[in-house]
Order: structure tokens, then C-alpha cells, then sequence
């Protein structure tokens, strides 16, 4: 059995104890502290740069945290072994808010999209800013899917590892990618080599269309984000990866 020194040798393992810590921190105040620390829309007043660092800390419910700290404990700890210490907390911070900085960036095309909208129709800056305050819309000039795109997108704040995650999948299926893995509505062992661009292809689907698999508040272009970034970053390294013991593809 290994020490706690030992357990928290591993970055893997400090990033899944600072998750809990912040979860169960702030499992009382968790409407003040998302204010502060989820990640929100530029343009809303709880915005603020170091969000794109600390959402990565804050996770919905139990069953969030628990699928991404079990994700980042199966991929991340033996894509850490690859990677080393090191290089494995630089991937992940960079997938992390690359995801973060990709999905506010689709949610600023997607706003200003509804937003000409109403300006097109005659509609002054301020009265778009107080119908977004009070979370209502002119529904003549708006569909009620165009308005729950624009209000979401302004007041839903963002939470979550999801993003960095899914940047650890992809390096892992391009570290490892005869490994077999399952998806939980496929009980049969799949390659991660065509899992994973499943898996993110699911994602973009959804994010285009709407339609989640996954049920409603997922930040489809985030996983997809931080899936690009991981990519990106893997690619970057190739050479120096193929230098690890530990690597067996890509």
C-alpha cells in the first residue's frame, strides 16, 4: 500500500484531491463561489479572467465530479508516465483553458448572432440589456430557441475538468491506441484509437445540432476544445514522446 506521500507523488493524483477539497468546500456557498470562480460569459458581470483557471476546480454535483476524477485518474495517470510529471501538469492547465477559451469564444459568435437579431429589428443596446437582465424576449422577433440560446449563454456559467479531460482522452488514444475501452451505453471493448473520435465526434454533433446524448448542460464545444488542444500539444511533442519506455502508438 503507498504512503500518502507517495499517493500525492503523482500530479494526478494532487489534481484529484484538490477537485474533492474544492467540491466539498464548497458545497455550501456553491451559488457565491460560482459566481467567482465558474467560468461566465465575457460580457456578463461576473466575468473574470482567472476563470479560466478555476473552473477547471468547480464541478455540478457528485456524479460530474465523479466521472471526471475517474476519467483523469484511468487516462491521466499513465499518460503521465508518458509525459512526465512536468510536462503532464503543462498539458493538462493548457487543455484545460484552451477548452475554456474556445467555448467562450462559440458562445460569443452564437450571442452575437441572436444580438444583430434584435438590433437589425430597431431594438436600442440598453433595451437588449434589460430584456437580457430580466431574462426575457420580444417573441415576435425571436424564436423561443434563439432566446434560450443568447439568455443561456449570458447567465449559465461553466464548470468543470471536462475540458482538459478530453484532452487527456485524445493523447491517450494517440499514446495507447490499441487500448480497449468501453462506452457505458456499448458494453463491448473498442480500440481508444476509434473510441475517443467517437466519443468527439458525439460532442460536435451535439454542439451543432443541440441534441445531446448526454442530457442537457453539457459544454459540448468545450470538450471539443480541449480535445484540439490535446491534439495540438501532442503532435508538438511526438518525437519527444516516442523517447518514453511507457509509449507503445501514435
Amino acid at each position: 500500500m503507498q504512503s500518502p506521500l507517495q499517493l500525492l507523488s503523482s500530479v494526478v493524483n494532487i489534481l484529484i484531491a484538490i477537485n474533492i477539497v474544492m467540491f466539498i468546500g464548497t458545497s455550501g456557498n456553491q451559488s457565491g463561489l460560482n459566481d467567482l470562480l465558474a467560468l461566465h460569459f465575457s460580457q456578463n458581470e461576473n466575468y473574470h479572467v482567472w476563470q479560466y483557471v478555476t473552473h477547471m476546480f468547480m464541478h455540478g454535483s457528485l456524479p460530474h465530479l465523479l466521472f471526471n476524477m475517474f476519467a483523469l485518474w484511468m487516462f491521466g495517470t499513465q499518460l503521465e508516465k508518458v509525459l512526465g510529471k512536468s510536462r503532464f501538469i503543462l498539458f493538462y492547465f493548457a487543455c484545460g483553458i484552451g477548452a475554456a477559451l474556445i467555448y467562450n469564444a462559440v458562445n460569443q459568435f452564437q450571442f452575437n448572432e441572436v444580438y444583430d437579431i434584435l438590433v437589425n429589428a430597431g431594438i436600442s443596446t440598453a433595451e437588449i440589456s434589460s430584456m437580457i437582465t430580466q431574462q426575457v424576449y420580444p417573441p415576435k422577433i425571436l424564436s423561443a430557441d434563439q432566446a434560450s440560446t443568447m439568455l443561456n449563454i449570458y447567465h449559465a456559467p461553466m464548470v468543470g475538468a471536462s475540458g482538459a479531460i478530453y484532452g487527456v482522452l485524445v493523447a491517450y488514444a494517440l499514446t495507447f491506441p490499441n487500448a480497449k475501452l468501453m462506452l457505458i451505453f456499448i458494453p463491448y471493448p473498442i480500440a481508444a484509437k476509434y473510441f475517443v473520435p467517437v466519443l468527439i465526434a458525439i460532442d460536435l454533433f451535439s454542439g451543432v445540432t443541440g441534441f445531446s446524448l448526454f442530457g442537457g448542460g453539457v459544454a459540448h464545444f468545450a470538450h471539443v476544445g480541449g480535445a484540439i488542444i490535446g491534439f495540438i500539444l501532442m503532435l508538438v511533442w511526438r518525437n519527444i514522446i516516442k523517447r518514453s519506455q511507457s509509449y507503445t502508438g501514435f
